[in-house]
């Protein structure tokens, strides 16, 4: 039933005489008790079937741990590959039902845990190199394929992050093993602060997607993930007096506040948040980096703090007028 049809039988109910005005009110604050008990039940449950889930990854993890050079290759897959494969389609048979979901959840995230572990076992016990990055790039592919196509079926939030937690695995291997003959002609920090460039703008626009789709609580975390990386990779770049690269650190404010002001038009409060916490890094960096000595370190304290403040000011002013 729609909200306008139960508050339309509520005013012709109240016409007719049918009910007081201290009767609507109690049943709504029963509503809200039996509420707020229904969703403190659900919590408690939750809470409970993830930590006895880490608490059976850690039992696992223990009991092959202790016995690993007793253990038979056999017996070291079955206790991995074998008991992840068990784990996720326990989970995807509790999927069926609703009542379930949260029990689904936490065996969903076992077999998360295990399922790569066991692949190492697997190929490492047949001769492979697991560490190589085009091993890592096959076993997160297996991974990934696995976790979106579980996500094209039921359309949960936590696959979409074990889906984009195996992408970002996988993304960051296969470039390697790309580049693995390119080695000398770029620093390898460097390499991967410019991948990570990307991980980060790539997540903004997944969360975007998200967004439209009316899963703002994907988006919200995408779009967290998505500016930390983006700006972290970026700041990194600017590197430190005397190896800095003045391109990057003339063009960090700029991407700063254009994180700010896109948290306005997205409705992203961690983007906003995580933007300004950068911009006052960058404001820290700077001034130690080029004013401390000048001007001294006493007085560029004074300096930054005061900046730092009206930073402060601006970000719950934004938050309030267009967040809240």
């Amino acid at each position: 039933m729609k909200k306008e049809e139960i508050l339309s039988q509520i005013v012709e109910a109240c016409a007719k005489g049918l009910v007081t005005k201290q009767e609507v009110l109690s049943a709504y604050e029963q509503g809200k008790q039996t509420s707020g008990q229904a969703g403190t039940h659900v919590s408690v449950s939750k809470v409970l079937y993830y930590i006895g889930g880490i608490i059976v990854l850690l039992g696992i993890a223990v009991l092959v741990w202790q016995n690993w050079a007793q253990l038979s290759v056999m017996t070291r897959v079955l206790a991995t590959l074998g008991s992840g494969i068990a784990a996720y389609l326990v989970a995807v048979f509790l999927s069926r039902e609703q009542r379930f979901y949260e029990l689904a959840q936490a065996f969903h995230i076992i077999s998360a845990f295990l399922l790569p572990t066991g692949l190492f076992v697997v190929f490492d016990a047949a001769g492979v190199d697991v560490y190589t990055s085009g091993m890592q790039s096959v076993i997160s592919g297996i991974l990934l394929i696995t976790y979106a196509a579980t996500y094209w079926v039921f359309r949960r939030d936590l696959f979409v992050a074990f889906s984009v937690l195996f992408t970002t695995w996988f993304y960051y291997s296969f470039a390697t093993y790309l580049v693995r003959d390119l080695q000398g002609t770029l620093a390898p920090e460097t390499f991967y602060e410019y991948l990570t460039l990307v991980a980060g703008l790539s997540y903004g626009v997944l969360a975007y997607f998200f967004a439209q789709r009316n899963q703002a609580r994907v988006a919200g975390w995408l779009y967290g993930l998505g500016t930390l990386g983006f700006l972290g990779a970026a700041l990194s770049l600017g590197g430190w007096f005397p190896d800095r690269n003045v391109f990057w650190e003339i063009m960090f404010p700029g991407l700063s506040f254009g994180a700010i002001f896109l948290s306005i038009y997205v409705k992203s409060r961690s983007m906003l948040i995580i933007g300004a916490l950068y911009l006052m890094a960058y404001i820290l960096k700077i001034t130690s980096e080029y004013f401390a000595q000048s001007l001294g370190w006493a007085f560029t304290l004074v300096v930054v703090g005061f900046l730092l403040i009206a930073l402060g000011y601006g970000v719950v002013y934004i938050n309030k007028k267009y967040l809240s």
